[in-house]
């Protein structure tokens, strides 16, 4: 991922250029991490010849197919919230009932 952001900032600071593997080296490492020359070249060997706008046009299409999962956990929220609703509304009628006991008098007036 991080070859790939390298690359993505050199093609934004510099559009008609193509980015090198001294170029991508330099920036990850300016980022204070370690390179791996080997997963730079294949980087570039897999994005020769393809234009970075089609590639993010194509990616975000089939991220928009994937599923996120996103509308479980409210119904799971939802649920628990009630069952939550209906202890604290038993708790209610209890301290009515044991506040009708003393008959309006306490202890300690």
């Amino acid at each position: 991922m991080r070859y790939i952001a390298a690359y993505l900032l050199l093609k934004l600071a510099n559009p008609e250029a193509v980015p090198t593997a001294d170029a991508i080296s330099k920036v990850v490492s300016a980022g204070g991490v370690d390179v791996d020359s080997e997963r730079i070249s294949k980087l570039l060997a897999e994005l020769e010849g393809k234009e970075i706008e089609q590639l993010i046009a194509e990616g975000s299409s089939k991220l928009a197919s994937v599923p996120s999962g996103g509308a479980a956990a409210p119904a799971g929220g939802a649920a628990a919230g009630a069952s939550a609703g209906a202890a604290a509304e038993e708790k209610a009628v209890e301290e009515e009932e044991e506040s009708d006991d003393d008959m309006g008098f306490g202890l300690f007036d």
